[in-house]
């Protein structure tokens, strides 16, 4: 095994080369991203459509993510990253002017598949870049920048878009909708930088371990996969549903601040404990933090439940959870699979983010349509203590492998 050189040796993470592209790449497309999560349902209510509905346009963008996820480690071999991430950016920012053509919930949800497609490239390649750009000691950390790269879009994008939309005019976020096709040169330049690390790998591969069967790789990865799941599927409801929350656009606002300001800052804070001591013993107590926030929101939801603020606390409090299990189990997927499968891994976390966030805004919104969202986001507060339990059950093996990677 070679030496690796000592932190003092090593360039601050903004100085690795490749970094800053990823950095351009992940801030244009998380804007785009952004800008419609919570915008797009509410063109289709717009056009017609009820909650359940609405629920369907994240839903189907997420589904067409994951679908195309599975397919991303394929794209590489195959075409290389420039071409794959170019690819990535424009299907998804390009699509955005479709939602000028119509508010017709059909035509919302195409759109929203083909910027499914792109956003899965877009993740599982930005994900999967931090594992071939930087060595596994200093790989929270580099996720806390990136997770800083792709929150800060959210943090400012999410709270605003929807108020933009309907104070000034939706055409308005549908025409910004399309920034990551302005990433097109962060893509080609990042792109061309992973040929050249991912033509070294392959060399270093034909010298190295034999290549574990692929059932094992991705059942390893399952506990992680289940953790982010049960994180992201609340976050991906508070994400769609907040500005129909009963409190008003104003409060909406707030409380998606709150969530998204609380995730960036747990996200980048994190990833220096995860380096230190593992990522498995800070799960399950953050899965239960997760649960008590959930509580929070749908007690606020709830017929004579206390005022907004409590609303906007449980938000906040669901975003530190949000954003640290992100890194964490990011962490722990790298380290649960050999190098030459990091972008499988890459791919099967961002599954488990993209199902999850997809999950929630297609239960919650079934759910809300038959009864509350309040009884929505207890359902999902339910899952997460299911996922603790296991978690703690079985993380302490994944804890202690990841410390010593």
């Amino acid at each position: 095994m070679s030496h690796a050189p000592t932190e003092q040796q090593q360039p601050p993470i903004l100085r690795i080369p490749g970094m800053p592209a990823l950095l351009g790449v992940s801030l244009l497309g998380f804007a785009g991203y952004a800008l419609l999560l919570p915008t797009a349902p509410l063109w289709a209510i717009r056009g017609g459509a009820d909650e359940g509905g609405a629920g369907l346009v994240n839903a189907v963008l997420m589904l067409a993510t994951v679908a195309f996820q599975t397919t991303v480690p394929w794209a590489l071999r195959r075409w290389g990253w420039r071409t794959t991430l170019v690819a990535g950016v424009l299907l998804l920012g390009l699509p955005s002017f479709g939602l000028l053509l119509t508010d017709q919930l059909a035509g919302i949800l195409a759109v929203s598949a083909v910027r499914g497609a792109g956003f899965a490239i877009v993740t599982v390649c930005g994900a999967s870049a931090i594992a071939e750009l930087v060595d596994a000691s200093r790989r929270g950390r580099a996720i806390g920048v990136y997770g800083l790269a792709v929150a800060v879009p959210q943090l400012i994008l999410v709270p605003s878009a929807a108020w933009i939309a309907e104070s000034v005019d939706f055409r308005v976020v549908f025409g910004f909708g399309a920034l990551p096709a302005l990433a097109v040169p962060f893509a080609a330049a990042l792109g061309r930088r992973l040929d050249v690390v991912a033509r070294q790998d392959a060399a270093r591969d034909a010298a190295a371990e034999p290549r574990r069967a692929r059932g094992r790789v991705l059942l390893t990865l399952v506990l992680p996969s289940l953790v982010l799941l049960a994180v992201t599927t609340p976050g991906g409801a508070l994400l769609t549903f907040a500005p129909q929350f009963r409190h008003g656009a104003a409060v909406a606002v707030l409380g998606l601040l709150g969530f998204t300001a609380a995730a960036a800052l747990s996200r980048w804070l994190v990833g220096g404990p995860a380096d230190r001591f593992g990522p498995g013993r800070f799960v399950p107590p953050l899965l239960v933090l997760c649960a008590g926030g959930l509580v929070l929101c749908a007690w606020s939801l709830s017929d004579g439940g206390p005022g907004a603020g409590v609303l906007v606390a449980g938000m906040t409090v669901v975003g530190v959870a949000y954003g640290s299990l992100q890194n964490l189990t990011l962490v722990a997927a790298f380290a649960a699979v050999p190098d030459r499968d990091r972008s499988v891994a890459s791919a099967v976390w961002n599954i488990g983010f993209d199902a999850g966030t997809g999950l929630g805004s297609l239960v919650v919104g079934f759910v809300a349509a038959g009864t509350s969202f309040a009884v929505g986001l207890l359902t999902t507060a339910a899952l997460c203590g299911v996922i603790a339990v296991l978690a703690l059950v079985g993380g302490r093996g994944s804890g202690r492998r990841s410390t010593s990677a």
